[in-house]
């Protein structure tokens, strides 16, 4: 079977006003939505920076809305990249799960140069969570380099990133949640995580090296062994990574990432079917977003 995304979300306990949430172009700040491929070269101004390229499909279902990951990319110092996944449960209660990734995403990056962030990815969610007033909850990934290639990663929930140098992955994050398909995420409840529920963690990195991140889309979908093969490649990697993880996802017979978790934790396939040798398989549709981030040498 072709899996959906399902994921929790937490009971309605108030009702805010809607903003535009969604501004498109900030000063050095980009901020997307759209399916199309989009490219940012850092200026050369720091030791060590970031060449960026992105790519989003909307899952099959969402694409006259344009999904609900949203995500942005930034200049201010070494670079900074991050991805919010709105969590689709709470379209069973009437509630758009795309507004609050955006407006988290477009709160970032008001407040990527903010003096109390000081380059920690930590406060930044901390800040833009607080200005945030949409009702949902998102996964919620944020990278941000300093010049002298230190990679400060905050995360949580199941997007997720891969750091590939010479063809090996070095780094993976990886996801938490409560319960099987139901990651942390930053909410408009009570309930839900805040910026101190992040997994926080640095990495020293070199020039050359690669940074691949992405929403669960991608990760439910593709391979490590498929994501530094295709990083090998080279080409457009950003828009391989997302073809590769959409065609995967519509694949019934796939046995993906997300299949093989399913059945480790109980999910399968009913007892007669099992007797016939059948078993649960399939890629999980999704929102896919693929950032991609090479380390380069500023020679100045």
């Amino acid at each position: 079977m072709v899996m959906a995304a399902m994921r929790c979300s937490f009971s309605i306990i108030r009702s805010s006003s809607k903003r535009d949430p969604f501004p498109k172009k900030r000063n050095n700040i980009s901020i997307s939505r759209c399916c199309a491929t989009t490219s940012e070269s850092i200026p050369a101004r720091l030791d060590l920076s970031l060449q960026i390229k992105t790519h989003l499909i909307p899952h099959p279902k969402k694409v006259d809305r344009g999904g609900e990951d949203a995500f942005f990319i930034s200049s201010y110092n070494g670079g900074t990249i991050a991805i919010a996944d709105g969590v689709s449960g709470w379209a069973e209660k009437n509630v758009d799960p795309s507004l609050f990734s955006r407006e988290l995403m477009a709160n970032a990056s008001r407040f990527i140069e903010d003096e109390e962030v000081n380059y920690n990815p930590q406060i930044l969610l901390k800040k833009a969570h607080a200005a945030t007033s949409s009702i949902g909850s998102a996964t919620v990934i944020v990278a941000m380099l300093e010049s002298e290639g230190i990679l400060k990663i905050a995360n949580v929930g199941d997007c997720g990133l891969r750091i590939i140098r010479k063809g090996q992955i070095i780094f993976s994050t990886s996801p938490v949640e409560h319960y099987f398909d139901c990651p942390y995420q930053l909410s408009s409840e009570a309930v839900g995580q805040t910026f101190l529920d992040a997994t926080v963690c640095s990495v020293q990195l070199k020039e050359g090296d690669i940074i691949v991140m992405g929403s669960d889309g991608v990760f439910d979908n593709v391979f490590d062994t498929e994501i530094a093969a295709i990083v090998t490649t080279g080409g457009d990697i950003a828009k391989a990574l997302a073809e590769l993880a959409h065609k995967h996802s519509l694949d019934l017979r796939y046995d993906s990432p997300y299949s093989i978790e399913a059945r480790s934790r109980g999910f399968d396939v009913p007892w007669w079917k099992k007797l016939l040798g059948q078993k649960l398989t399939g890629g999980k549709l999704d929102d896919i977003t693929v950032i991609v981030g090479q380390v380069v040498k500023n020679y100045t």
